[in-house]
C-alpha cells in the first residue's frame, strides 16, 4: 500500500513538472494546474519556492451519473486575465479594500459525457481561490452531489489550531497539534455536551490555521457560500492530505444543483508572516459586490443588552414556570409570574438609562416575547410567534422611553432551530419590527433544525440563512445570526448581515470557561470569514458574585477584556456585562465608551496564532487610533512602535494595562490607567499578564495645553 502511494506521489510530481502555471501579481505565488494521465484535474501552490499545496487532485463525484466529475477530462480553452480595483466597504477594517489578482479559467471537456466544467483559479499576493462552475448545456442540467473531492496536500505534519467537524455547532474550543495528532485528540474534543454529528475520527471545520515547520503560515476556508453545502475537511493523518466534505442533508446528499451554477471558492491564504493572514482580503475579494442599492440605513451598532444576566442564570427569559406552554392556549394574561424574568418594564428602563448616560446607542433584550417556557430540546414546530410580548414588556412603551433618551431597542428571534415555523412568521416579524421602531435584530438557531433531519451546515439552512438576511434587507433591518453557517464574506454583497456568532463565544465564560488562548486563535480561524459578535467587556471574573449557584470564572484579566473590542472586529460591538459591575470601574470603562466601531485603517503590529495578536485601528474619519493585545496564558512582553502615526503630529495615549500583579486566573481585575504623550517615533514596551493584554486609546492633540504635564513616551 505504501509504495503504490508513493508511486502516485511521483507520478503527479512528474505530471506537474509539466503543468500550466500562473504567477501572483508580486511573482511569490505559484500556481500548477494539470490533467493527469485518468483524465483527473491536478493543482499544487508553492510560496517563494516552498510547496504549500503539494499535487492535489479536484473533482465531484455525483449521483445517478455514468462518469461523474472527477476523471476522464481534457484540457479545453484556457484563458488568462490580470484584475485590479480598488472598492469601498459600506462598513468594514479598511476605508478601502485592494482587489488584485491574476486568473487563470480552464475549461475541462468529458467527451465520452458531451459535457465540459470550468475551474477559475484566482492568485492574489496573499493566496489562492478556486471554484467549480457548471456552465447551462444538455447533458448537465439537474444533478445531486455525493462528494466534492478537492484535496489540499499538505508539505509536512504542520501544527494546527482545530475544531471538530460537527454539521451542527463551531461552540468549541480549539485544539492546537500536529496533523498527526488529531486523530488521538479527536474525541477529547468533543465533550459530553457538544453537539454528536462530528463526521470522521479525522475531521475539522474551516477555517483551519496552519503552521508549518518551516514557517509558513496557511489558513484553508471557503468564500461566497451560497446555495452548497458547508465544505469541512477529511484529513488522511498518514500523507496531510486533506479532502473537502460536505454537510449531507437529512438523505445523505450534499448537494441539489441546476446550471448554470458554482460552488464557492475554496481559499488557501499564505505568507511566512502571521501578520499577513490577518490583513487578507481574500474572502472578502471573492464575494460579490454589494447588492443593496440604498445602504444609509446600515449603520455600526455599540449595544449593551438584557442578556448577561440571563447567561450567568441570575434572571430567566421565562415570564412563568410552567412546565409546558401550548402558544396559542396558554393564558399569559392570568399566569402566575416566575419574579425572575429579566426583560421586564422596570428592569428594562435601568439598561435604557444606563446605555443613554454612556453613548450606547442600542440595548438588545431576550425575553420579551411568549413561548420561553419550554423553547428548548422539545422538537417543537410552533414554539414562538415573534410579535406577541410578555404581559410585563411594554413594546411600545418601552421603545418610546428608549427613543427618548437617545436609544433604540435591539429585536431578538430565538426560532429554537425551528426554522420552518420562522419563516412562515418572517414577514409578519420584520413588519412588526418596523411598525415598532426596531432596525436590528439578533437571531438564534439553537437545538435541532425543524425540518427535522436538517443540520445548521447543509445546504437547506444555507439557503434559509442567506434568504432571511435578503427578506430583513427588504425591511431595512440589519441582521446578526447565531449559530447560523460560519460566515464566508457574504457581507460584502449584504451589508446588513452586520453580525455573526458561529464559534464559542463569551457566553461559554458562564458556562464553565474557555481556554485562555481561545482569542489569539480566533482572528487567525473564524474571524477570516467575517466579523464574530464576540460580546465581549466582562468586568467581573468570578461569576458567582453575579450569581451564587453560578461558579465559573471568566478565564481573562479585565484590560484584555478592553483589548478585545479592537483585536476582536465586529462592526457590532456589545458591552456585555451588568451595569452594576461597570460602574464599580468606570474609569476602565472609558475606553468601551471611547472605542470606535468602524474603520479607516488597520495595522496587524504582532501575531503568533495561539501565543498574541496586536492590532492598531484608526476610527473612521478621524485622526485618532485604537489599539489592543490580547495574549494566552504564558503572558508576554509586546513591543510596539507608534510608527503608522502621521509624522509631525502629537497624541495623547492612554493606556490600558494589566497590573504587575495581575494574572487571569488569581487576580484579573489587577488594572493601570496611565497618559503619555506619543508620535510617530515613540516605542513601547509593555508586559502582559497570563490570559491578559492591553487596550490603548490614540488621540491627536489638537491643542498644546492638552499634553501639558503629560510625559512623553
Amino acid at each position: 500500500m505504501n509504495r503504490l502511494i508513493i508511486s502516485i506521489a511521483l507520478a503527479l510530481v512528474c505530471t506537474m513538472t509539466h503543468a500550466q502555471q500562473l504567477k501572483s501579481p508580486d511573482g511569490n505565488l505559484t500556481l500548477g494546474f494539470e490533467v493527469d494521465a485518468e483524465g483527473s484535474p491536478v493543482y499544487s501552490l508553492d510560496y517563494k519556492g516552498k510547496a504549500v499545496i503539494k499535487p492535489s487532485h479536484l473533482g465531484l463525484d455525483i449521483f445517478d451519473d455514468q462518469y461523474g466529475l472527477a476523471k476522464g477530462f481534457e484540457k479545453g480553452a484556457i484563458e488568462t486575465s490580470t484584475f485590479d480595483e480598488t472598492w469601498e466597504p459600506v462598513w468594514g477594517e479598511w476605508k478601502q479594500i485592494r482587489n488584485h489578482y491574476n486568473e487563470m479559467a480552464v475549461r475541462l471537456d468529458q467527451s465520452k459525457a458531451n459535457r465540459h466544467i470550468i475551474i477559475r483559479f484566482r492568485l492574489f499576493n496573499d493566496g489562492l481561490g478556486f471554484r467549480y462552475e457548471f456552465p447551462e448545456q444538455p447533458n448537465l442540467t439537474y444533478f445531486v452531489i455525493r462528494e466534492e473531492l478537492t484535496q489540499f496536500a499538505m508539505a509536512g505534519d504542520h501544527k494546527a489550531f482545530w475544531i471538530p467537524g460537527d454539521f451542527d455547532t463551531q461552540e468549541y474550543d480549539y485544539n492546537e497539534s500536529k496533523l498527526s495528532e488529531i486523530r488521538g485528540l479527536m474525541q477529547k474534543a468533543i465533550t459530553p455536551n457538544a453537539s454528536q454529528h462530528s463526521f470522521s475520527p479525522t475531521g475539522v471545520q474551516t477555517a483551519l490555521m496552519m503552521k508549518s515547520s518551516d514557517g509558513l503560515y496557511i489558513n484553508l476556508h471557503e468564500a461566497a457560500l451560497v446555495d452548497y453545502a458547508c465544505m469541512h475537511l477529511n484529513l488522511d493523518d498518514r500523507n496531510f492530505v486533506f479532502q473537502s466534505f460536505l454537510t449531507p442533508d437529512a438523505q445523505g446528499k450534499k448537494g441539489y444543483i441546476q446550471a448554470p451554477s458554482t460552488s464557492p471558492w475554496r481559499t488557501v491564504i499564505v505568507s511566512d508572516k502571521a501578520e499577513d493572514i490577518l490583513m487578507s482580503n481574500i474572502t472578502l475579494n471573492l464575494n460579490e459586490p454589494c447588492k443593496i442599492e440604498d445602504t444609509s440605513w446600515i449603520k455600526p451598532v455599540k449595544y449593551m443588552g438584557v442578556w448577561w444576566e440571563m447567561i450567568t442564570n441570575k434572571s430567566t427569559w421565562s415570564y412563568t414556570d410552567a412546565p409546558a406552554v401550548k402558544l396559542d392556549e396558554f393564558d399569559y394574561a392570568n399566569a402566575k409570574p416566575n419574579g425572575t424574568h429579566a426583560a421586564n418594564n422596570d428592569n428594562v428602563r435601568k439598561y435604557i438609562d444606563f446605555a443613554a448616560e454612556n453613548g450606547f446607542s442600542q440595548l438588545l433584550v431576550e425575553g420579551w416575547n411568549v413561548g420561553w417556557e419550554d423553547w428548548f430540546g422539545k422538537s417543537k414546530d410552533y414554539v414562538f410567534d415573534f410579535v406577541t410580548p410578555y404581559p410585563d414588556f411594554d413594546v411600545k412603551g418601552l421603545q418610546s422611553y428608549a427613543n427618548s433618551k437617545g436609544v433604540r431597542l435591539m429585536m431578538h428571534h430565538e426560532t429554537s432551530a425551528s426554522v420552518r415555523n420562522y419563516e412562515r412568521h418572517m414577514d409578519e416579524a420584520y413588519q412588526f419590527m418596523v411598525d415598532n421602531g426596531y432596525n436590528s435584530v439578533k437571531s438564534g438557531y439553537v437545538g435541532d433544525i425543524i425540518p427535522r433531519g436538517e443540520t445548521h451546515y447543509g445546504q437547506w439552512m444555507v439557503n434559509h440563512y442567506l434568504y432571511a438576511v435578503k427578506k430583513a434587507a427588504q425591511y431595512k433591518i440589519m441582521v446578526n445570526g447565531h449559530e447560523a453557517v460560519r460566515p464566508t464574506g457574504l457581507c460584502r454583497t449584504y451589508p446588513n448581515l452586520i453580525g455573526n456568532e458561529s464559534a464559542r463565544g463569551t457566553e461559554y465564560e458562564s458556562f464553565g470557561g474557555s481556554k485562555p488562548f481561545h482569542t489569539t486563535i480566533l482572528p487567525f480561524t473564524r474571524l477570516i470569514g467575517g466579523p464574530m459578535d464576540y460580546t465581549p467587556g466582562i468586568f467581573e471574573m468570578d461569576l458567582s458574585k453575579v450569581n451564587p449557584d453560578n461558579d465559573s470564572h471568566v478565564n481573562s484579566t479585565l484590560a484584555r477584556q478592553l483589548a478585545l473590542y479592537v483585536t476582536m472586529y465586529s462592526p457590532l460591538q456589545m458591552a456585555a456585562d451588568l451595569p452594576e459591575n461597570y460602574s464599580r470601574f468606570m474609569d476602565a470603562f472609558q475606553f468601551i465608551k471611547d472605542v470606535a466601531i468602524d474603520w479607516d485603517d488597520t495595522k496587524v503590529l504582532a501575531a503568533e496564532p495561539g501565543d498574541y495578536i496586536t492590532i492598531a485601528r484608526k476610527a473612521k474619519g478621524t485622526n485618532n487610533w485604537f489599539i489592543g493585545t490580547t495574549v494566552d496564558e504564558n503572558g508576554y512582553t509586546s513591543n510596539i512602535k507608534f510608527d503608522f502615526l502621521d509624522a509631525g503630529k502629537k497624541y495623547i495615549a492612554t493606556i490600558y494595562a494589566d497590573a504587575a500583579d495581575a494574572h487571569y486566573k488569581t487576580n484579573p481585575q489587577a488594572y493601570t490607567i496611565r497618559k503619555v504623550v506619543v508620535t510617530n517615533k515613540s516605542k513601547l514596551t509593555q508586559k502582559c499578564a497570563p490570559g491578559g493584554g492591553f487596550a490603548i486609546s490614540v488621540i491627536e492633540a489638537t491643542d498644546i495645553n492638552q499634553t501639558k504635564g503629560l510625559a512623553k513616551l
